[in-house]
């Protein structure tokens, strides 16, 4: 299966990196970096990732997976990008994003009419695309996967490998990467983490990402 992973500036590196790895080193996958336009991006971390064709050069992409960014209004600008992903999707398997990935996808025009779920601070956005915003970690709806912020990403990855390849062969490359999270604090999500911590990260995350909950874009 090809596995194509759409880059862009201002990216969350984590959102590709945790996915591709259990792509990477499934069975039976081929994974493309592309962009729309090839060469280096600079993710909103500051690590370069070099995406190695440009969107135009991929015609059989069979699973498309869209990382997400503190800055959603970079590929939301991004017509090459959502031009592709409108034509793209409707020929691949499965079209999935990872964090605010989904309100690219939204700008696509792929979510209307949709469950999906996003980031957290970003969730209500998805209404914007005439989305049905859902709180769960991993949101099938037909083809279409979406998964929560981040770190969710890796959860994604194994429920579509095991939906692509069957749960043995995602169980393998759980056990290969060693995901077997164990967080230090139950603080990961707003439904856990104690008030005082939800109330000052939605301060600081809302004052460093605006557009993340809809500011101007």
């Amino acid at each position: 299966m090809h596995v194509v992973f759409t880059l862009y500036e201002g990216m969350t590196a984590l959102d590709l990196v945790g996915a591709y790895q259990v792509f990477a080193i499934a069975p039976g996958m081929r994974v493309t970096l592309a962009a729309s336009s090839a060469g280096p991006k600079r993710t909103d971390s500051g690590m370069v990732i070099h995406a190695e064709a440009a969107l135009h050069e991929v015609q059989d992409a069979e699973l498309i997976v869209v990382p997400g960014t503190g800055q959603p209004h970079l590929p939301l600008a991004d017509r090459v990008l959502l031009d592709w992903l409108a034509s793209a999707s409707g020929k691949a398997r499965w079209t999935s994003s990872v964090c605010t990935g989904a309100l690219v996808l939204g700008a696509a025009g792929l979510l209307r009419g949709r469950r999906a779920t996003t980031h957290w601070l970003a969730l209500e956005r998805l209404r914007e695309f005439g989305a049905e915003p859902t709180r769960e970690r991993v949101v099938f709806d037909g083809t279409l996967v979406t998964a929560a912020g981040v770190s969710a990403g890796i959860d994604m990855a194994l429920v579509l490998l095991a939906q692509i390849a069957g749960p043995e062969v995602a169980q393998v490359v759980q056990l290969g990467i060693e995901y077997d999270p164990k967080p230090p604090f139950n603080a990961g999500s707003p439904a856990t983490a104690p008030a005082p911590i939800l109330q000052l990260a939605t301060e600081v995350l809302s004052k460093a990402a605006p557009s993340l909950v809809g500011a101007p874009h």
